[in-house]
């Protein structure tokens, strides 16, 4: 069938019933063409991906020791501090002293937490009973007092060692006391023999 017959056709038609055959086409010819400019739309550009890092915090285990209720090794939440180890752990013993313990430090993995039963502030006459200490001193546990028993070390450098402790977590090495301001290569030699982590 050719375009002249389907013209001719459409023009034998009466009005009416040209108006019914072209409403419908053309309907469809604009829902075609309202389809065509939808599906088209506007480039949008695809929000960044957001990498998500992992909001599980790692678990630390550490190992508190000495005068505490429960002593042993405990798992706590990154970010935990050396009160909550000590918690942990039951707390410490009753008359234990805590002012020489930095508890609000930032616990690492791994670490010790000792809590001694010597009050770290003696009064003049236990001076010499803390002089005659003379046994092994561990850097990451001892108190002032046994510090203080070290050759070429005070009360000051003392304080100064638990202070750096405190605030740089436990040592390496017991050569990492040198990092300590006063303690030279002279006063180290002096004291090494008796120092251990």
């Amino acid at each position: 069938m050719d375009l002249e017959k389907l013209k001719d056709n459409f023009l034998n038609y009466s009005p009416e019933q040209r108006r019914a055959l072209l409403l419908p086409a053309l309907a469809a010819l604009g829902f075609a063409l309202f389809l065509l400019i939808a599906s088209r739309g506007e480039a949008v550009e695809a929000p960044p991906i957001k990498i998500v890092e992992n909001a599980a915090k790692k678990t630390l285990f550490i190992h508190v020791a000495g005068e505490v209720k429960r002593p042993g090794v405990y798992p706590v939440i990154q970010g935990s501090r050396v009160v909550d180890a000590i918690k942990a752990a039951g707390g410490a013993k009753t008359g234990i002293e805590l002012s020489q313990v930095n508890l609000a430090r930032v616990l690492v993995d791994g670490e010790q937490i000792y809590l001694s039963k010597e009050s770290a502030v003696k009064s003049s006459s236990n001076r010499a009973k803390q002089k005659a200490f003379n046994g092994v001193v561990h850097i990451n546990r001892a108190t002032v007092s046994e510090f203080d028993s070290l050759d070429g070390i005070g009360p000051v450098i003392a304080k100064r060692i638990v202070k750096y402790r405190e605030t740089n977590g436990p040592f390496v090495d017991i050569a990492d006391l040198q990092k300590v301001d006063g303690i030279g290569a002279k006063t180290f030699e002096k004291m090494k023999d008796r120092l251990s982590l």
